[in-house]
C-alpha cells in the first residue's frame, strides 16, 4: 500500500471520528435536559413550549396560545398530571397530545 493511500485512509477515518464525536456532543445537552423529566402537553405558556406545536412549526417556542394541547414542556417525572391545564379534558397536563376543551 502506498504512503498517499495510507494517509488518505487515515485522514478519512479521522474525519469520520471527529464528525461522530461532534454529533454525540450535540445530542448530550438534549439528553441531559430530559433526564428525570417527562413531556407534558397543555401546560406551557404561549411561546414557551419545548416542542411539538403542530404542523408547520419550528418546534420549541412555537406555541401560539397558553395551554395548547399539542405543545409540550418538560416537567419533573410524576408531575405532569398534577399540573393545572385549563384546556385539558381532565383539567391537568397530559402525557399525550389532546384536543383542547373550551375555557369557561
Amino acid at each position: 500500500m502506498s504512503t498517499s493511500v495510507t494517509r488518505r485512509t487515515l485522514s478519512t477515518a479521522g474525519l469520520a471520528l471527529a464528525v461522530g464525536a461532534a454529533l454525540t456532543l450535540a445530542a448530550a445537552p438534549a439528553a441531559a435536559q430530559s433526564a428525570g423529566k417527562e413531556k407534558c402537553f397543555g401546560v406551557s405558556l404561549k411561546g414557551k413550549n419545548d416542542c411539538a406545536a403542530g404542523p408547520g412549526t419550528s418546534c420549541a417556542g412555537s406555541s401560539v396560545r397558553d395551554h395548547q394541547g399539542n405543545a409540550w414542556t418538560y416537567v419533573s417525572k410524576g408531575n405532569c398530571e398534577k399540573t393545572t391545564s385549563p384546556t385539558s379534558p381532565t383539567g391537568f397536563g397530559q402525557l399525550k397530545e389532546f384536543k383542547e376543551v373550551k375555557k369557561s
